[in-house]
C-alpha cells in the first residue's frame, strides 16, 4: 500500500513540476485535488519531496483556487510533525508560530495554550497551561529589522538558500527569520558591508544551497546549528559529512606515509641526498620485483624531506 502511494505521488509531482516550468497551471486543480484524498504520511512527503513541487506551482499560479488548495495541503502536512514521537521537530514548528503569530487553541497540541502578551487579542477562549518554554525560541531572539538595501538583499538570498529543495516545509521552519538572524550575526562582526561581510555571506550561501550537503541546511533549519555559529562556521566545519571522511582519511594516509618513512626505516648515514647533500638518511627494502631479483631500497632524507629510490 505505501509503495503504491509513493508512486503516484511522485507521478503527481512529475506533472506539476512540468506544469510549474512552463508556468501553466491548467490541470493542476485536479492534481492536487488527488492529493488530498492521498493518505499521507511524514515518510512519503520526505521520500517524494512533493512539498517542493506543490509550493512550486502555488507561486507560478494566477488561479485563486489551486492557490487556496496549494496552501490548504501545505499546511495539513505541516502538522503531521505534530504526531510525530519525541517531538524533536515539533519544537521548530512552535518556534515558528510562538515568533510570527499568537497561538491557536484550535491547532496544534490537544490542551490550549495561552501566551501573556501575543494572545491578548485572540477572540477564542483559552486556557494558561504550564508549559515549558521552547528552548530554541529563548535562544533565538528577533533579528532587529533594517532598511540597509544590501543587508535586506543578503537576508533575501539566505532565506532562499534555506529554502533549497521542501526541508523547511517538513521541519516547518521560519526561513525568513532563520535568514535575517544569520545575516544579523555577520554584520554584527564586521560592523559593516564591505567586501569581508560579502564574501562570509556568499560563503553561507553556497553551502546551504549544496545539494550534496543537506544535512547542513537541515541542522540550520531545525536548530541543532544556531544562527549565530552558522555565521562563524568555517569551510571545514560546513563542509559535508562525505568531504570530511575524505579529509581525515588522506590525512591518516599522509601521517602513515610519514610515520613509514621515519620511524618504519632504518637510520644511515650511507647514502647522501641529491637535494641537501645530507647524510641522515632512513631507507627501507621491498621486494617489489621476483623472489630471485633483489630488493627495491626506498631512501628518505632525514634532513629535507627528499625521497628517492636506490636500485
Amino acid at each position: 500500500m505505501g509503495k503504491k502511494e509513493e508512486e503516484e505521488i511522485i507521478r503527481i509531482a512529475r506533472k506539476i513540476d512540468k506544469m510549474a516550468q512552463k508556468k501553466n497551471g491548467a490541470g493542476a486543480l485536479d492534481l492536487l485535488k488527488e492529493l488530498r484524498s492521498i493518505p499521507m504520511t511524514l515518510e512519503l512527503l520526505q521520500s517524494t519531496r512533493i512539498g517542493m513541487s506543490v509550493n512550486a506551482i502555488r507561486k507560478q499560479s494566477t488561479d485563486d483556487e489551486v492557490t487556496s488548495l496549494a496552501k490548504s495541503l501545505i499546511k495539513s502536512w505541516k502538522k503531521l510533525l505534530d504526531a510525530e514521537p519525541g517531538g524533536g521537530d515539533k519544537s521548530s514548528e512552535e518556534k515558528r508560530k510562538e515568533q510570527t503569530a499568537p497561538v491557536s487553541p484550535s491547532q496544534g497540541s490537544p490542551e490550549p495554550k495561552e501566551e501573556s502578551s501575543s494572545c491578548s487579542n485572540s477572540s477564542s477562549k483559552s486556557e494558561p497551561a504550564d508549559v515549558t518554554p521552547n528552548p530554541l525560541v529563548n535562544t533565538f531572539p528577533r533579528a532587529p529589522s533594517t532598511s540597509d538595501s544590501i543587508r535586506l538583499k543578503c537576508r533575501e538570498m539566505l532565506t532562499t538558500a534555506l529554502q533549497t529543495g521542501d526541508d523547511h516545509i517538513a521541519i516547518g521552519a521560519d526561513c525568513d527569520e532563520i535568514g535575517a538572524q544569520i545575516e544579523e550575526s555577520i554584520f554584527q562582526e564586521f560592523k559593516n558591508t564591505d567586501m569581508k561581510y560579502k564574501n562570509r555571506v556568499r560563503s553561507r550561501l553556497a553551502n546551504l544551497k549544496d545539494v550534496k550537503n543537506p544535512n547542513l541546511r537541515r541542522n540550520v533549519l531545525c536548530g541543532s546549528v544556531t544562527p549565530e555559529r552558522m555565521a562563524k562556521m568555517t569551510a571545514e566545519e560546513m563542509a559535508s559529512d562525505e568531504l570530511k571522511e575524505m579529509r581525515k582519511n588522506l590525512t591518516k594516509e599522509a601521517v602513515r606515509d610519514h610515520q613509514l618513512a621515519t620511524t618504519g626505516g632504518t637510520v644511515t648515514d650511507l647514502f647522501t641526498c641529491g637535494k641537501c647533500k645530507g647524510k641522515c638518511c632512513t631507507y627501507t627494502q621491498v621486494q617489489t620485483r621476483s623472489a630471485d631479483e633483489p630488493m627495491t631500497t626506498f631512501v628518505f632524507c632525514n634532513t629535507c624531506g627528499n625521497r628517492w629510490k636506490f636500485c
